[in-house]
């Protein structure tokens, strides 16, 4: 397991210098790094993205079949998973994307952190080390979790997370997992912004630009669910 967590370090590191080769700038190596990963998991993030959106749409119906069957747990869960299959939707789906960008995650934040040649990288404006975190200013007083300095980079992040939730909806009515839907799709970007508060700049810089890219995805892919709606409904007339 070392040997082949070393070689996933190895490989993003030489394919990082393989970009900044090309561009001359770790920052933008990172952005294309970052996109290239991303075309790589299009078809299946394509397609978890569409089931996500999907079972947000039959949320309805599965609270009805879990308020039916809720003395009987596991004709529910019989039911829920036939409910499932027959819709084309998968309630884990979402997981699925962010466990395969973890391992590139994790071994970016490794190249990031040891590697001689990135300390010190600037990238645009204020960021003049990609191996640091981005200080836009800085005060006397240290504040709980944010310190004395303000990063930017992070405050950005959390905002597209924000945008994205925003994008894909949320659970309408007064029902306890709509109100918990809800509250976490806002206490999620505050918890990936005061984790990613004090990490290098280059690594939230991945992380901004994948949030970006998946809106981009998301917006899409619902036009795609919209027109399919609309010539079903047309088919059915």
């Amino acid at each position: 397991m070392g040997a082949i967590w070393d070689g996933l370090k190895n490989y993003i590191f030489l394919f990082l210098q393989f970009l900044y080769g090309g561009v001359k700038d770790y920052g933008f190596a990172i952005v294309l790094l970052t996109v290239t990963f991303r075309v790589l998991l299009t078809p299946l993030m394509w397609k978890q993205t569409k089931s996500m959106i999907e079972l947000q749409k039959v949320q309805p119906k599965i609270k009805a079949l879990q308020e039916k069957y809720k003395n009987n747990k596991e004709k529910q869960q019989e039911e829920l998973m036939k409910f499932y299959s027959e819709n084309k939707v998968n309630p884990f789906g979402g997981c699925l994307p962010l466990l395969l960008q973890m391992p590139v995650f994790i071994a970016l934040y490794s190249v990031l952190s040891n590697t001689i040649e990135l300390r010190g990288a600037p990238f645009v404006g204020w960021i003049n080390d990609l191996s640091m975190p981005d200080t836009l200013f800085g005060w006397h007083a240290s504040l709980p979790f944010i310190g004395n300095e303000f990063h930017l980079l992070p405050i950005l992040m959390g905002g597209a997370m924000i945008y994205q939730s925003k994008l894909g909806g949320s659970p309408t009515g007064d029902s306890v997992p709509a109100a918990q839907t809800k509250m976490m799709n806002y206490l999620m970007p505050v918890i990936f912004t005061i984790f990613f508060y004090g990490m290098p700049s280059g690594l939230v810089l991945y992380w901004l630009v994948n949030n970006v890219l998946s809106i981009v995805q998301q917006y899409f892919v619902q036009r795609e669910l919209e027109t399919e709606d609309a010539a079903r409904l047309t088919a059915a007339q």
